[in-house]
């Protein structure tokens, strides 16, 4: 498997395989760009079909987070990391153990943190064994209470804030009162996301491949439950991914009616040519690395030992990024990726 010649590939500084029989464990760290600082990004636990899929998906988030930290204007490159292997029944203190060494055997160039597969249990474990991971220890929430490391409740939030600028630019709306709001997973971010949306008043539908975090989202939400196919062609205002990435594709496409695509999840788009297609369908895309940058907003700051009230203000400034994202996209017509990705690329050479 050749990493240079890989259709993902993109000039990434560095890309490591570890493999520790003992415990099974089989990783890859992916390193895209480390000039505004060290590496950070999410360790990621998934059952991938193959070892290309695995390498696809680092190469992918990899890049995706120098992206995200340029935009938020953080002092940190891009990184990530992937296990491979079963989250529901593939962990052990062993593996994660491993995983600690691997990630301390870079000496700091990567920085880990929870992602999908992963949570705070498992980043307390690598903790044991390297200092080069964020989000193991207690942090100060919103409300003023305590909280554990998981930035899940900054990226819901980062994500409620996105969508709101989304709203006020497509539809022209200053609140949320009754929007429709569509949620393909319901997750740790998903479900915070959705009390966010329903305390704005907007209505809910979710879906999600766990039936009990549709039933908590019933329940304890009022959101209407619809099957994982349905989610796609409802007459909604906002489609929000909060689930894995690649679901914006040429199937979905065919049934998704919202006029805003604002959500969570990384990669969302199968293939880049798809923001075209959907600027040409006047369907409003917030460039996923830019709305859901709250989480790594919240691990700089447990890093550097800013306020929460800091932390909030910076995580706010989201909505402003992708105002001037919408607008400048409009004003030269073009999608809104084209412009998310210049603006990184324009902090990256000029630095914060």
């Amino acid at each position: 498997m050749s990493v240079f010649t890989h259709i993902d590939f993109d000039h990434h500084e560095q890309v490591v395989y570890g493999h520790d029989q003992a415990s099974g464990l089989k990783a890859i760290i992916a390193i895209h760009d480390s000039s505004l600082g060290p590496a950070l990004g999410g360790c990621r636990m998934w059952n991938y079909a193959n070892d290309d899929e695995a390498l696809r998906d680092v190469l992918r988030l990899s890049r995706g987070m120098t992206y995200k930290s340029a935009l938020a204007r953080l002092p940190l490159g891009g990184g990530k990391a992937v296990i491979i292997g079963d989250p529901h029944t593939g962990k052990s203190e062993a593996l994660f153990q491993a995983m600690g060494d691997f990630v301390d055997s870079l000496g700091g160039r990567y920085i880990t943190a929870a992602d999908s597969g992963t949570g705070v249990a498992e980043m307390q474990i690598m903790a044991e064994r390297t200092r080069h991971v964020a989000g193991a220890g207690q942090r100060e929430a919103f409300d003023g209470g305590s909280r554990d490391g998981d930035p899940s409740p900054s990226t819901a939030y980062g994500v409620f804030v996105g969508i709101q600028a989304a709203v006020a630019h497509r539809l022209g709306r200053s609140d949320l009162q009754g929007i429709r709001v569509a949620i393909q997973g319901v997750g740790q971010v998903g479900f915070g996301l959705a009390k966010l949306l329903k305390a704005a008043g907007a209505q809910l539908w979710v879906t999600d491949i766990q039936p009990a975090n549709v039933q908590r989202a019933v329940e304890q939400l009022g959101a209407t439950a619809v099957g994982q196919n349905d989610i796609y062609g409802l007459d909604v205002d906002v489609f929000a991914p909060c689930a894995l990435g690649a679901i914006v594709n040429p199937q979905t496409l065919e049934a998704l009616r919202a006029p805003i695509i604002a959500g969570a999840a990384n990669n969302q788009l199968a293939d880049a040519s798809l923001a075209e297609t959907l600027r040409r369908r006047e369907c409003l895309y917030a460039p996923d690395y830019a709305i859901n940058a709250g989480g790594i907003i919240d691990v700089c700051y447990e890093r550097t030992g800013g306020s929460v009230a800091q932390l909030k203000a910076h995580i706010e400034g989201i909505g402003p990024t992708l105002t001037e994202i919408f607008q400048r996209a409009a004003d030269e017509g073009v999608t809104t990726s084209e412009i998310a990705d210049r603006m990184a690329r324009e902090r990256l050479q000029r630095g914060l």
